[in-house]
């Protein structure tokens, strides 16, 4: 009797185990993970930004604020926007912008070439110190003297110094007076009265 009450026990727990198994109640839907990353969305924060010119092909980026002390170091495209950090302290007409790929990833752009977003309002930047050579090259006096010919001295003329007064010959009139005494209209009167009696001498002689 005993045995029997523990065979029925056994199989009402077997039944109830059973029914637990195949209850019709609905099952829960597992929603599917995704296999692949969840990509994250980052970028550059809103803020000023300028545009270059559409009316120009390209224009060029510098190191700092001036197009003479410090060199080129990137180009931008027309239409092209980046974001604006600045003005140069003192060059407003210079602006500081992000441009990625170079040293700071910062470039100074001309703002005659560029317009800024509406209501944008840019504080002075420091400006950078200009840039010096790294090295500066000399010329070995050997090897530029083996280039350079060698010029003959070109001997310069000898300098006479003028006297300080200079003689001018006095020429003396030698027909003013032609003796000791005798005016020379004197002589030529008498000389002419001569040649008149003459005249007169050989008229008659010649009757």
């Amino acid at each position: 009797m005993h045995k029997f009450r523990i065979g029925i026990l056994i199989s009402v727990i077997v039944g109830i185990l059973l029914l637990g198994f195949f209850s019709p109640s609905t099952p829960k839907a597992m929603a599917q993970q995704p296999t692949g990353s969840i990509p994250t969305v980052t970028g550059t924060p809103a803020g000023p930004t300028i545009r270059v010119d559409s009316s120009l092909q390209k224009v060029l980026v510098y190191a700092g604020p001036s197009s003479f002390d410090y060199p080129a170091i990137g180009v931008m495209l027309g239409n092209e926007t980046a974001p604006a950090l600045g003005v140069a302290d003192g060059k407003p007409d210079w602006i500081q912008i992000y441009y990625p790929g170079v040293r700071n990833s910062v470039a100074w752009i001309y703002a005659l070439y560029v317009s800024l977003s509406p209501g944008a309002l840019l504080l002075p930047i420091e400006i950078p110190p200009t840039p010096t050579p790294q090295s500066t090259p000399t010329i070995n006096p050997t090897l530029e003297a083996a280039f350079i010919g060698l010029e003959t001295p070109t001997r310069l003329p000898t300098f006479t110094p003028f006297p300080s007064r200079i003689e001018v010959p006095q020429f003396q009139d030698e027909t003013t007076n032609l003796g000791p005494g005798v005016p020379t209209g004197l002589l030529i009167v008498v000389l002419g009265l001569f040649g008149f009696f003459g005249a007169v001498i050989s008229y008659l002689r010649g009757r």
